[in-house]
């Protein structure tokens, strides 16, 4: 979204599997000690830097800065917005993310979770695609917040092996998106080792930091 509105902006990298966002630096810009979070140098209120966590709430943060900016102008767009927004936050990118732990991360040979998880995430994209083929857009016609937060996630169902072909509809929206000049600034820098392994090999000390005892001890 920085780069949509094209907003000047410093990108620092997290190397999560070294557990540098474990830190208590980090804890006082996301108290969840998750990424992506921003630090806002310049918030509208001319006070502080302004720190804000959690994907969805930056692009709202965001959108609202720079004047209702990737949001529709009407009150029921805005609305429709918003609620494929929070469909995303709480459904399409956890399920998916789920998929990604089971399916790449965890140990083989845990069948129930991997084909709970794969189900979901095959559901979910049902949901999208069925969506899609009614608007050219997920709040309607006019590209918004809530097209920004899902794009990533179908953008890296390839990692977790589902096809795009049985959904037209998610393809054509997805290569519109794909073709932006803001979208294409900023996927410049991506993550393709881990997009294109199936299962990514981690030491003991990264699965420590993303899933075990390095991240629980973290946040106490």
């Amino acid at each position: 979204m920085l780069a949509e509105l094209d907003v000047p902006h410093r990108l620092i990298p997290y190397d999560m599997l070294a557990g540098q966002h474990l830190t208590k630096a980090f804890r006082q810009i996301n108290p969840n000690g998750r990424l992506p979070a921003i630090v806002d140098h310049a918030p509208a209120d001319g006070g502080a830097p302004f720190p804000v966590f959690e994907s969805g709430a930056i692009l709202l943060y965001l959108s609202e800065k720079h004047g209702g900016a990737l949001m529709p102008g009407d009150a029921r767009g805005r609305a429709l917005a918003q609620q494929w927004l929070m469909w995303q936050m709480a459904g399409f990118g956890p399920m998916h993310g789920q998929a990604h732990h089971f399916i790449r991360y965890a140990p083989e040979g845990q069948d129930y979770p991997v084909t709970r998880y794969r189900n979901e995430a095959i559901r979910l994209l049902n949901v999208l695609e069925r969506r899609l083929q009614e608007t050219p857009y997920m709040a309607g016609d006019t590209y918004s917040v809530a097209d920004i937060a899902t794009w990533p996630w179908v953008r890296a169902v390839r990692a977790i092996q589902l096809p795009l072909e049985p959904y037209p509809a998610i393809q054509r929206w997805f290569a519109e998106i794909e073709e932006r000049p803001g979208v294409q600034r900023g996927t410049e820098i991506s993550n393709e080792r881990n997009l294109s392994s199936l299962r990514p090999q981690l030491t003991e000390e990264a699965w420590s930091n993303l899933f075990g005892e390095n991240m629980l001890k973290s946040g106490q």
